[in-house]
């Protein structure tokens, strides 16, 4: 008898065509009523509130009340890097040529995938961090070096205080969109966070888009043209984040 986990039930809920809607409404990380994801989902409000109970007993979103209203997110990053894996596989294998307009140019840029930075942009970040050594990758997982660990310090975060978080610390994931990495986990998380805290790029409302000023995009750019040359040669992976940073 195979004693692995069953993902049958997983998939299958996952691959209702109104839940998966939903799902992917809620990559944004942002709460959203039962009617607002019939409406994007293009079902009723009782067929959808049928669906999100299936999703809540699986564990696959979570609820917030507030007074009379029900709000509902995705149940965590697990999810969020799960349902980001299977629309690469979907954008891998769908043959068609689609018709892209100005919005999905937007999102192709720069998006929110759940809490951090993917597109073109995020790919942009992550294969600077590589070319740079501020992120190693080994058989075992990607490492940040103690160049790295300078460079994120000298950008205000504190990697140290990340590493020991329960969130994975750094891992690669697939972009769907360009099916080249980016980074994701504590890191690629914090690295947002201090994009936006910067005024360098905001959300876009009621979207996943990130949009970069012509001189956040310019500063994001210049933080990797002078990282060679500011930091340490020294690009040893620090022992302590080895078995976090994968």
């Amino acid at each position: 008898m195979n004693e692995a986990p069953n993902i049958v039930r997983i998939a299958a809920l996952i691959g209702d065509n109104a839940r998966a809607e939903a799902l992917c409404a809620l990559m944004s990380d942002r709460a959203l009523t039962a009617t607002e994801l019939a409406n994007m989902a293009g079902v009723t409000k009782q067929t959808m509130s049928f669906h999100i109970g299936k999703l809540l007993e699986e564990e696959l979103i979570n609820v917030e009340k507030q007074g009379r209203h029900r709000y509902f997110r995705l149940a965590g990053p697990q999810v969020a890097e799960l349902l980001e894996s299977l629309m690469s596989l979907a954008f891998r294998s769908d043959d068609k040529r689609l018709s892209t307009g100005p919005r999905d140019s937007a999102l192709r840029k720069a998006r929110v995938c759940y809490d951090h930075l993917a597109g073109e942009l995020g790919v942009f970040v992550y294969e600077q961090m590589l070319q740079s050594s501020i992120l190693q990758q080994h058989p075992g997982g990607l490492w940040l070096t103690d160049q790295g660990r300078v460079w994120f310090q000298q950008h205000g975060i504190d990697a140290d205080a990340l590493a020991s978080s329960n969130r994975s610390f750094c891992r690669a994931c697939l972009d769907w969109s360009e099916r080249r990495n980016h980074l994701v986990g504590a890191l690629g998380v914090a690295l947002l966070a201090r994009i936006q805290a910067l005024g360098w790029a905001k959300r876009e409302e009621d979207s996943r888009v990130i949009v970069f000023s012509a001189k956040g995009e310019a500063s994001l750019r210049a933080m990797f043209a002078v990282s060679n040359m500011s930091l340490t040669s020294d690009t040893s992976p620090l022992e302590s984040f080895s078995l976090v940073c994968k």
